[in-house]
């Protein structure tokens, strides 16, 4: 007798990458734009938050356009934080473009381009058209092989509820009904300009039929009215993606490629016309997303007169800028200004203030990076923790949670304890250890400049 094989199922993990901001699930502001403490990953940095749902309010509204923004605060404030907390709030509708100003020097292409792409990512167009679409309950599914050429022909009946109708169905139809695994019961659509078919659910009427329905099965109402209907079908791509699409001989193929290249200004010109001629037809719309630029004081003076000039366009994004300097020199000159940003664009701008955390503040940050990382830390080692990140930075602070949590695995310990705070403590220096090692050995380290 054969023994019968047992099969080894085997757990499957979810592969997730933690990052700096994967915390972050909003801005942390209730239904009147008031800053809660500690809200959607959001701990402390108050006016700030208020601020920027002021911001986020008139984005949503259509009030701001081509608009500046800078945030400026000390290192380790969460401004990032605010910008990501942002782009989470507005939803996969805003365009929301995120760069980092160093990005524009190491591009094979001009300064001016990479920002107007930037720019141009960072802006919508909801395109608006009608579409033909034949809704209805599959009633019955009859498809017949021929025995002589083995092609495949059959029948489709659709019902609403109030008609009934039969529609004959060529061999691609059929690969798709049978793709889609559409059986009698189902509600579906199918498009006739494309002839594709698309599954909505199962009838309600079907909900008693002793089928093997998993909890995914979603149920709807057999629709109502006519087969055929015309629904309007609304799509939103960026102008880049025009752009890209309409200078390439591959179209939009090379969006998946990454290598965009330069884009002709006659080819812009052109997108932006047919943009304005569809609007005034009312057949779309544009959307002002949001372009953030982040440490911009690397940008140079050019880089800055760009985007002074860009921002007066009609079609401009909302730019935020994010900046940790304090009054340092304009890239390019020889002159000095706040944050090292020209005067003129300062001028433009809207600025908010972040400032440095307290250590309540700190501690919460440091209990959600914890959960977020999945790690186990008793009270007395959390203490600890939010000493160190108050005397010495934020960063370095929660750099150690992992660290930490692996030296606790080493001990065999579920928790995270004072003892595995200190080891990493002693194991990885901060920046002002680092700085008063250097200056008592700079003598024996090559091109010493220190005095």
């Amino acid at each position: 007798m054969a023994t019968p094989k047992i099969q080894e199922l085997k757990e499957l993990t979810r592969i997730e990458r933690i990052g700096a901001h994967s915390h972050i699930r909003g801005l942390g502001l209730d239904d009147s734009l008031e800053a809660r403490a500690v809200s959607q990953g959001m701990v402390g940095q108050i006016e700030a938050r208020k601020a920027a749902g002021v911001i986020l309010s008139m984005i949503k509204e259509g009030r701001i356009a081509g608009r500046a923004i800078l945030m400026a605060g000390h290192p380790g404030t969460g401004k990032t934080a605010i910008a990501m907390g942002m782009a989470k709030a507005l939803g996969d509708d805003t365009p929301f473009t995120m760069m980092a100003s160093s990005e524009i020097f190491s591009l094979e292409m001009s300064k001016t381009e990479a920002l107007t792409q930037s720019l141009r990512r960072s802006i919508g167009v909801r395109i608006k058209e009608e579409a033909e679409l034949i809704e209805g309950e599959v009633v019955e599914i009859e498809i017949e092989r021929s025995i002589t050429s083995g092609a495949k022909a059959g029948k489709l009946i659709l019902k609403t509820t109030e008609m009934e109708t039969v529609y004959d169905l060529g061999a691609k139809m059929i690969e798709q009904l049978q793709r889609e695994k559409i059986v009698s019961g189902d509600v579906i659509t199918i498009d006739r300009a494309s002839s594709k078919i698309s599954k909505l659910g199962r009838s309600f009427a079907r909900a008693s039929d002793y089928d093997a329905m998993g909890s995914q099965t979603r149920f709807v109402q057999c629709p109502e009215g006519e087969l055929e209907k015309r629904k309007e079908v609304v799509h939103t791509v960026t102008l880049h993606e025009m752009d890209v699409i309409n200078s390439r001989a591959q179209g939009f193929l090379a969006l998946f490629a990454g290598d965009t290249g330069e884009i002709k200004d006659e080819v812009r010109e052109q997108i932006d016309q047919k943009v304005a001629e569809w609007r005034e037809e009312g057949k779309a719309e544009i959307i002002p997303g949001v372009l953030f630029i982040d440490e911009v004081h690397m940008l140079d003076i050019e880089c800055f007169s760009f985007l002074n000039r860009a921002m007066e366009s009609d079609t401009a994004p909302i730019v935020i800028m994010a900046t940790n300097r304090g009054i340092a020199q304009i890239r390019g000159t020889k002159f000095r200004s706040p944050h090292g940003v020209p005067l003129d664009l300062i001028d433009r701008s809207l600025i908010i203030m972040t400032k440095p955390y307290t250590a309540e503040e700190i501690q919460n940050i440091l209990k959600i990076r914890c959960e977020e990382e999945d790690v186990e830390m008793t009270e007395d080692a959390l203490d600890l923790l939010t000493t160190i990140g108050t005397e010495t930075s934020l960063r370095y602070a929660i750099q150690l949670i992992t660290t930490a949590s692996l030296v606790a695995q080493k001990r065999k310990a579920s928790e995270v304890d004072v003892q595995d705070i200190r080891r990493v403590y002693s194991l990885f220096i901060d920046i002002k250890r680092s700085t008063q090692f250097l200056k008592e050995y700079q003598e024996e380290y090559m091109f010493s400049e220190i005095n």
